[in-house]
């Protein structure tokens, strides 16, 4: 580790024990990042550029080298909200909303495949004119690094994945009900429609936060509006929403094992074994294929959507992993 990084890694774990000290009156800001924004905060930092996929909304916060953020599906960069506060001190963090969610504006006629995304990712970090980025990526946003690292092998100095698609699990067998509705048009208003009308149906048991989240209690109304409202406000976006969901399928990851197998980016994976979409064996497999692995840290309990609940550990493995 260099100086430099060393001040801000130390600078890191200042903030981070004097936000556990505190009262939680300071306001998040990016010359004081010492706590998870809020979504009024969220909203405010939220940036546009245009590129040829269409007008995509990101967060760009802190300075350094860039570190890119790509989230689940269906959410948005909202859940980096807890951990970029403290990796800005590291890190230019760039948090993205994906093609079809979150609050990027697609072009017409714009494919949001996984394929797709990977192209708006190198049109964005070009009108940035980012070169290199470490990658954090949770869930489909797995999926999207996994063929981004292989598409630009030269553009990744890291990779850290948490739950998320693998070749031989893509999609997951639970995700093939949400892939058929999307087809016949109906995810968008009978899941997510239904989740923001009844918040409550949303953290059940058979909803967002029982399928996803070790405390669904947690997942408060904010949350779930900042993550779902923009899906079906209007009758382009629920369309969008449905062509994410049936893009899914057939397996974006066919046949990446090859290059991940020749792929020397530096990858550290972080797994969740309470999740029910994607199994331990999953991040087994990316350990035994990934060329340059270094390994796995299984989180007990942790469901798909942990890096949420748990943004430390995104926080100590970044760390961990930007400092070699």
């Amino acid at each position: 580790m260099n100086r430099r990084e060393f001040v801000r890694v130390s600078a890191a774990t200042t903030a981070f024990a004097v936000w556990g000290r505190s009262s939680g009156a300071a306001i998040w800001s990016e010359e004081c990042p010492c706590k998870e924004m809020t979504a009024a905060q969220f909203h405010a930092a939220r940036k546009f550029v245009f590129t040829q996929q269409g007008r995509i909304a990101y967060l760009d916060i802190g300075e350094g080298p860039t570190a890119l953020f790509l989230h689940g599906f269906p959410l948005n960069s909202f859940q980096w909200r807890g951990a970029i506060p403290l990796l800005s001190l590291m890190r230019r963090c760039i948090a993205p909303d994906c093609l079809a969610l979150g609050y990027t504006e697609v072009a017409k006629g714009q494919s949001v495949a996984p394929q797709a995304q990977v192209a708006m990712l190198a049109a964005l970090l070009d009108k940035l004119s980012i070169s290199k980025v470490d990658i954090v990526a949770s869930d489909s946003g797995g999926a999207i690094a996994q063929l981004f690292i292989t598409r630009f092998p030269d553009r990744v100095n890291s990779l850290l994945l948490t739950n998320c698609d693998t070749e031989r699990d893509s999609p997951p067998r639970a995700v093939l009900p949400v892939i058929e509705l999307g087809r016949t048009g109906k995810f968008a208003d009978e899941w997510i429609g239904r989740w923001l009308a009844d918040r409550d149906a949303a953290r059940s048991d058979t909803g967002l936060g029982g399928q996803c989240y070790m405390n669904p209690s947690r997942l408060s109304d904010e949350t779930i509006d900042t993550y779902l409202a923009p899906l079906v406000k209007s009758p382009a976006r629920k369309a969008l929403t449905n062509a994410y969901a049936v893009a899914l399928a057939p397996n974006p990851l066919q046949g990446i094992e090859a290059s991940l197998k020749r792929c020397y980016v530096a990858t550290r994976i972080v797994w969740g074994t309470g999740d029910t979409i994607f199994s331990t064996a999953d991040a087994d497999y990316l350990a035994h294929t990934v060329a340059n692995s270094l390994g796995v840290r299984m989180v007990p309990g942790a469901k798909l959507f942990f890096p949420e609940e748990l943004p430390e550990l995104i926080v100590e493995e970044a760390r961990f992993l930007w400092s070699l």
